[in-house]
């Protein structure tokens, strides 16, 4: 499944969508600079954090039966929204294969 159709099958706005998508045009066009690709994702980190404690938190159910319907929302419709960073050692282990590989490549012109 290419991008336009996950994102289509998970957000049913049209607006998201469009954010989404310029959101991910702009990160794709600029996608060898790594300092501006981490500087997206900071920046989604932060207006991820902003929603979640000064939008969703404040308005979430105050009974049972509400708390339980938005809890089955949550697992039918993909979990809980998360913003996955990578872990150091993974960076790491990739850095560790790219001087492996250059390495090997240089081994060969010899």
């Amino acid at each position: 499944m290419d991008y336009e159709q996950n994102l289509e099958s998970t957000v049913p706005d049209d607006a998201l969508q469009e954010i989404f998508s310029k959101t991910w045009s702009i990160a794709e066009k600029k996608q060898q600079d790594i300092l501006f690709i981490l500087s997206v994702l900071r920046g989604l980190e932060l207006v991820h954090r902003q929603i979640r404690t000064e939008l969703f938190e404040p308005s979430l159910p105050e009974t049972r039966n509400d708390l339980y319907q938005l809890v089955k929302d949550i697992e039918e419709k993909g979990g809980w929204p998360y913003i996955e960073r990578m872990k150091l050692q993974d960076l790491l282990r990739n850095l560790q294969l790219d001087t492996i590989e250059e390495t090997t490549s240089n081994q060969e012109q010899v």
